[in-house]
């Protein structure tokens, strides 16, 4: 989220026309047509951060800057050039990085919090404990994940009582140590 993204279109041959039709999971069909006749890009529905790229010697390119979670969803791309024609799909799924947070609650126990990640992130303790996990989801497809280390599940042998949370996530990976 709030990077760019470029998805590129097979090149083979000149090209004669090229189009892309994005079916994101909110919002409306957007299409981008290039006549190489014209050398014309026609735009239908399409937010400004969504545009063509043509760079020498490179495939042309799908352009979408500051990527949102309202850009996720299939994006086609249909080259025809003296060569045949050349469909190519992509399916962009946006990764949402948690914010993490680790504090002790009111009975002293330790709280592991990965606030509004997409996919939700995964959350682990050292040492290890048998905690499950709640999850809430949010309106806009973010999850938040909370787990609270329960000291009578494992075995604590560290005299200080510290525990680490783990917060696992393919946007990246956290933890943090604190003794309540």
């Amino acid at each position: 989220i709030g990077d760019s993204s470029v998805l590129t279109c097979p090149l083979k041959g000149a090209i004669i026309m090229l189009t892309w039709r994005t079916s994101p999971k909110a919002g409306g069909l957007c299409s981008l047509v290039y006549r190489a006749d014209m050398n014309m890009t026609n735009r239908t529905n399409c937010s400004d951060n969504i545009n063509l790229t043509f760079r020498p010697g490179l495939a042309p390119a799908l352009e979408i800057r500051h990527v949102g979670i309202a850009q996720e969803g299939n994006y086609n791309c249909d080259v025809v050039s003296t060569e045949g024609n050349f469909p190519t799909t992509y399916h962009l799924t946006v990764l949402v990085p948690p914010r993490p947070r680790l504090y002790c609650d009111e009975q002293g126990s330790p709280v592991c919090e990965a606030a509004a990640g997409k996919p939700p992130a995964q959350l682990s303790w050292l040492p290890e404990s048998n905690c499950t996990a709640e999850e809430e989801g949010h309106d806009n497809g973010t999850v938040t994940v909370l787990s609270r280390f329960t000291a009578g599940s494992t075995r604590v042998t560290n005299v200080t009582n510290v525990t680490t949370g783990m917060v696992s996530h393919p946007a990246g990976n956290w933890n943090q140590s604190i003794a309540c």
